[in-house]
């Protein structure tokens, strides 16, 4: 008589796109493990509903996407600090004492940058564009680099200040408007506003990129060009799309649930090579 599989999923309002089932599903085959992982499309009504019906039916894990990740936040009956410094989830678990409610998008995005990128960070300077969630998810895990200084700039210059002074302890960082970026180019850029999906850039100046410069976006795909391509032309060090935090905060929440961190090398490029025969 065979086992039931252990039931994982992502849960998201669209969620039609996700890459999870795929890349989940070559973390279970590459590390042994036997896991079944679905999409629930679920509207943010239901959410709380849903979730804690998975859980009170024996579900294991969900990985949690937009636009739930704050939602996810109060179904959580604990959170790891990480989660609660970003006050976001991306990653419920089950646990003996209730949902723990983890946030690994910093991890995935630092494993990146250090691991697969090699990059440095540590006394560098630092960009982050945009003070919404995808930045409260990066600020402290890349804070933990021990940067030179963190700069967060946004469009509404009060929206960057205060989630700058939200990590004040946490190392040197500091929130700005886009005007006040006249100063010396930055080691990293890292665009976390979804401005380049709709082909958009944020008003930054040209000053902020020299030639050491490495610029991110924390979107990823055939669309999400406009920023990378903007810093391509400003003569940047390396123009990169987000799959290897796609790939790595992926990898966090599968050993967030089974104990174990797949590698993710393979996954890696069969994403690319899937998404480039799109």
């Amino acid at each position: 008589m065979g086992t039931a599989l252990d039931q994982y999923g992502v849960v998201g309002h669209p969620v039609g796109h996700s890459l999870s089932p795929f890349i989940h599903g070559m973390f279970a085959r590459e590390t042994g493990q036997r896991i079944s992982y679905r999409l629930y499309d679920v509207p943010p009504a239901e959410f709380h509903a849903h979730v804690r019906a998975f859980f009170a039916q024996g579900g294991r894990g969900l990985n949690v996407t937009l636009p739930h990740k704050i939602a996810a936040v109060e179904v959580a009956h604990e959170l790891t600090p990480r989660a609660a410094w970003a006050a976001a989830v991306n990653t419920l678990a089950a646990r003996p004492d209730g949902i723990l409610g983890d946030n690994t998008d910093g991890a995935g995005l630092v494993r990146d940058l250090c691991d697969n990128l090699g990059l440095v960070i540590t006394h560098r300077r630092v960009l982050v564009i945009g003070a919404g969630g995808a930045t409260r998810g990066i600020v402290g895990p890349l804070l933990g680099l021990a940067p030179e200084l963190l700069v967060i700039a946004n469009r509404t210059p009060q929206r960057a200040h205060a989630l700058a002074t939200a990590f004040t302890e946490l190392g040197a960082v500091r929130g700005v408007g886009f005007a006040e970026l006249v100063d010396a180019p930055f080691d990293l850029i890292v665009n976390a506003t979804s401005a380049s999906l709709a082909g958009e850039l944020p008003p930054f100046p040209p000053s902020v990129i020299g030639p050491q410069t490495v610029c991110y976006d924390l979107a990823y795909g055939s669309s999400a060009t406009a920023f990378l391509e903007w810093a391509t032309r400003q003569g940047c060090a390396r123009a990169l799309q987000g799959w290897g935090m796609l790939v790595e905060q992926a990898a966090e929440s599968f050993r967030v649930w089974r104990g174990i961190r797949p590698d993710t090398a393979q996954v890696l490029a069969a994403l690319k090579e899937r998404t480039a025969s799109v």
